[in-house]
This record gives structure tokens, C-alpha cells and sequence, in this order.
């Protein structure tokens, strides 16, 4: 379970995220401003904040400024209805882990927040990892072969970083938005169906001597890599 500190001014945000997070399993404390936040995280132990942009008494760069000036490494989602470039960029510039536009899904937010904290964790173990298993698929990172079993996958590049980034999140939901990001490396745009087709590319590689089905569609949510085949 993780501790999960929110900072919104905005009580029914607030309390949809806490809701979505505790359904989730974790736990979670609130700040209504930016001063109460910035406290809070000084005091406590978190595995997250989830910070606004806009906040009264200290806003979310300021808080997150702060932060990081004393020390703190805790990973932290931005939320802001500020959705250009350059207010991301600032907002990452000032600390921040990741970065979501409101209006957002909670499911995302979730996934968001898991995914920083499974990485922080990650961070601090030891050696470059050359290797990666998950869902019976075995990568080398340094060579970029995969294999189901003893089947050596005939991959072209984007599959592959694709596929590396769903094991990297084995058993976890990653949404549309976190794909582009991660592997595409721009916000999504709903218009386009790439994920979709180099999804069902993969799917078709990973099943080809009719094995048991990998990758899951999560209605309404994105995708998840099955954590054993």
C-alpha cells in the first residue's frame, strides 16, 4: 500500500482522487492550500504528492520548489488545467515527476502515481539492468532481442520499445496517453489510431504458435501486460 499526500484546493477534486486511490488500496492524506502542503510533506512520509499548479497561500511550483530545496526526492504529479507546453515544461523544470491536464480520468491519475513511485523504488536498486522478465516474455536490453519461451520475436523498433514499456508495468493498467508519452514521446491525440494497430501488431507476434493471450485491453482505460502467460 502507498501513502499518498494530495495537495487541491479543490474539495470535490480532492475527494475523487483520495476515493480513486483509496479503491485503489492506498492511503491518503489532504492539504487544502499550499503552505498546509508543504508541511505536510516536510513532516511526513510520503511515496507521493499529488500536487495542483494552482494553489492558494503557496502555489504548486512554489511548494515544489520548496520541496526540493529541502532535500525531498518523493515523486510528484502535477495536475494544472494550464495545458501548454511551456507551463509543463516549467512545472517539470521546478521538480516535478509528471505532469496530467485537467480534466483527467482518476484511473490515470492511479496508474500515473504507481508507475512513479514503482520507478523511484527502481531508481535506487543497485546495477543497470541488461535484463527484463515479465509475463513469460524475456528481454535483453542490450541486444533488444525478445523471446516467448525458446521464440525469438521478430520485432521492428517501435514494437519493441513498446513491448519493453508494458513489461516494464507487468499487472499494471498504462493508459493511451502514458504510451504516447513513453514511447512516442508526445501527448496524445485521439484522432490517431497508431496504438491501436502497433498494438494488435503485437499481439499477432506474441500469439503466433497460438499461445495464451499477453496483452489485455482494459475497457475505457488502456492496456495491461498479463503477469503470467
Amino acid at each position: 500500500m502507498l501513502q499518498i499526500l494530495i495537495v487541491e484546493d479543490d474539495a470535490d477534486t480532492a475527494s475523487e482522487i483520495a476515493a480513486a486511490l483509496r479503491d485503489a488500496g492506498h492511503g491518503c492524506a489532504l492539504a487544502g492550500n499550499g503552505r498546509d502542503g508543504l508541511l505536510q510533506a516536510l513532516a511526513g512520509s510520503f511515496d507521493a504528492i499529488v500536487l495542483d499548479r494552482m494553489l492558494p497561500q503557496l502555489d504548486g511550483l512554489g511548494l515544489l520548489s520548496a520541496l526540493r530545496a529541502a532535500g525531498s526526492r518523493t515523486p510528484v504529479l502535477l495536475l494544472s488545467a494550464l495545458s501548454s507546453l511551456d507551463e509543463r515544461v516549467k512545472g517539470l523544470r521546478a521538480g516535478g515527476d509528471d505532469y496530467l491536464t485537467k480534466p483527467f480520468e482518476t484511473i490515470e491519475l492511479v496508474a500515473r502515481v504507481e508507475v512513479l513511485c514503482r520507478r523511484s523504488t527502481g531508481d535506487a536498486a543497485a546495477p543497470r539492468e541488461t535484463t527484463l522478465v515479465a509475463g513469460g516474455l524475456h528481454a535483453d536490453l542490450l541486444t533488444r532481442e525478445v523471446r516467448r519461451g525458446a521464440r525469438l520475436l521478430d520485432l521492428l523498433p517501435r514494437e519493441h520499445d513498446l513491448l519493453i514499456y508494458l513489461m516494464r508495468h507487468a499487472g499494471q493498467t498504462v493508459t493511451r496517453t502514458m504510451l504516447f508519452e513513453a514511447v512516442w514521446n508526445y501527448r496524445a491525440d485521439e484522432r490517431t489510431n497508431v496504438i491501436d494497430v502497433h498494438i494488435a501488431r503485437l499481439r499477432r507476434k506474441l500469439e503466433a504458435e497460438g499461445e495464451a493471450p499477453l496483452i489485455e485491453t482494459v475497457r475505457g482505460a488502456g492496456y495491461v501486460l498479463r503477469t503470467t502467460a
